[in-house]
């Protein structure tokens, strides 16, 4: 089968994509698979997770600290969503930096984004399905994150009137958030 592994501007993120198998019937790929991942310095993972949508929904800047961190491999089923990982390890040549990508049902990429990264997305279709897998379990008191809008980092989201869960619009800027990663 196959896939094509692209590091991005910050390396350590990686752009997966898979060879796609189409004919009159429509289309076949695999997501996943253990051995070219690993082969690609792409974690093991532990548990997966969806989150259902709508259009100008941004969910995030989320991750989880030591001693329970999480990467994450992000791809959609549905939809299409404006993808952002921004590294928050500390002495990191690329701290505060971000890249992101465009994910959809249509180019069926997914997003590895490490331990040591805050993540989130903005849906810019009329909704998204996202499926993701995570190297580490769910840990409430682990879990930490960033504004979407933190001006130092000046992420240029794809909506004008996001729509922000409680929780996520009293998350603090990057240089307040509680991190223990370094690079």
């Amino acid at each position: 089968m196959g896939f094509t592994f692209k590091r991005l501007s910050i390396p350590e993120v990686i752009l997966v994509e898979p060879k796609l198998y189409s004919d009159s019937r429509g289309f076949f790929y695999e997501s996943f698979k253990e051995s070219d991942f690993f082969s690609n310095e792409i974690t093991k993972f532990v548990q997966d997770n969806v989150s259902h949508s709508i259009n100008g929904v941004i969910r995030g800047l989320h991750y989880q600290i030591n001693p329970k961190p999480q990467a994450k491999l992000v791809s959609v089923f549905n939809g299409k969503i404006f993808d952002v990982a921004v590294d928050i390890r500390k002495k990191s040549p690329t701290y505060g930096r971000w890249v992101a990508e465009i994910l959809s049902d249509e180019n069926h990429r997914s997003l590895y984004v490490p331990e040591g990264f805050a993540h989130g997305f903005c849906v810019m279709s009329k909704e998204a399905d996202v499926f993701y897998k995570v190297s580490n379990e769910h840990s409430p008191e682990n879990e930490r994150g960033i504004i979407w809008n933190d001006p130092t980092l000046n992420i240029p989201w794809s909506v004008k009137k996001p729509i922000i869960s409680d929780k996520d619009s009293k998350l603090p800027l990057l240089e307040e958030t509680e991190n223990n990663f370094i690079y």
